[in-house]
């Protein structure tokens, strides 16, 4: 066995990680007891179920997204779970403004032990045999630039508490359907990010993962699914029906469900997880 690779039973007491000794200890629900975690895109949908959980299961946050009066919203919510959130409006394709939130942060907690990129953009969907490279230009700009951009701002903060980074992907990487390819390169560029910045953060102690939904059981898919059933004349049910009748259980996944396997990877529960892409679709695509 390689003189570094120590078994666990066999590793000093005062050499065991703090991370590893609170996992053992902390209950399922304060596995981020006292935590500092900022997320990008903290609006409503999936950005406030990230911000909720994470302070359901302890931690502090920071919000940032470019909407205030929905950071408020949000805001007041994880102080009634009495828990700290600082709102922070942010454009994340702008690199002052990413400082400013950076700088925000750390002025507020002294620490930051994990970051959630969550915002983006939906592209116009066209084919990429005849879409404008502009478009195709601004999509990487919000879904991949900005991630890279907060994640090397957060860097050595993250690198002082053995932090934690999550990018919140999406199931278009299992798929190529027509005119979804902007995104899907966007997304399959930002997976490859996050695995690369596995490699390159993993010896500062950092952990880099991604989280892929689906479809989320969110105001905007419900909205949409009433579009559907409007058009043809039948109820917004037969349509969640009829999508639902192909995923192996029979439902679509809400945002504190997604949420909470965020919650898992930025925690000590996922203290030797890194590199990996974790699915949340209710067995839509198997990976």
């Amino acid at each position: 066995m390689p003189a570094d690779r120590v078994p666990a039973d066999r590793v000093p007491a005062d050499r065991v990680p703090a991370d590893r000794v609170l996992a053992d200890r902390v209950p399922a629900d304060r596995v981020l007891a006292d935590r500092v975690v900022v997320i990008s895109g903290a609006g409503p949908g999936l950005g406030r179920g990230l911000a909720l959980q994470c302070a359901r299961a302890g931690a502090d946050v920071v919000l940032a997204a470019r909407n205030e009066a929905r950071l408020a919203e949000v805001a007041k919510e994880v102080a009634e779970l009495g828990r700290r959130a600082v709102a922070v409006r942010t454009d994340i394709t702008d690199e002052a403004s990413c400082r400013e939130l950076a700088e925000t942060a750390l002025e507020s907690y002294g620490r930051v032990d994990g970051l959630v990129n969550n915002a983006f953009a939906m592209p116009p969907l066209t084919d990429l045999a005849t879409v404008d490279l502009d478009v195709v230009r601004a999509a990487f700009e919000t879904n991949l630039l900005a991630a890279l951009r907060l994640t090397q701002l957060f860097a050595p903060a993250l690198a002082e508490r053995g932090g934690s980074v999550v990018m919140i992907n999406s199931a278009v990487l299992r798929h190529s359907r027509r005119t979804f390819g902007v995104y899907k390169i966007t997304k399959a560029a930002l997976l490859a990010l996050a695995q690369s910045l596995a490699t390159e953060l993993g010896p500062q102690g950092i952990r880099v993962n991604s989280v892929a939904p689906g479809y989320i059981w969110a105001d905007n898919l419900k909205r949409y699914f009433d579009y559907l059933g409007r058009s043809r004349g039948v109820p917004a049910q037969q349509v969640y029906d009829e999508i639902t009748a192909t995923l192996d259980l029979r439902r679509l996944p809400e945002p504190d469900e997604v949420a909470d396997t965020a919650v898992f990877l930025l925690s000590p529960l996922a203290r030797a997880v890194t590199g990996q892409c974790l699915d949340v679709n209710c067995g839509e695509w198997h990976h």
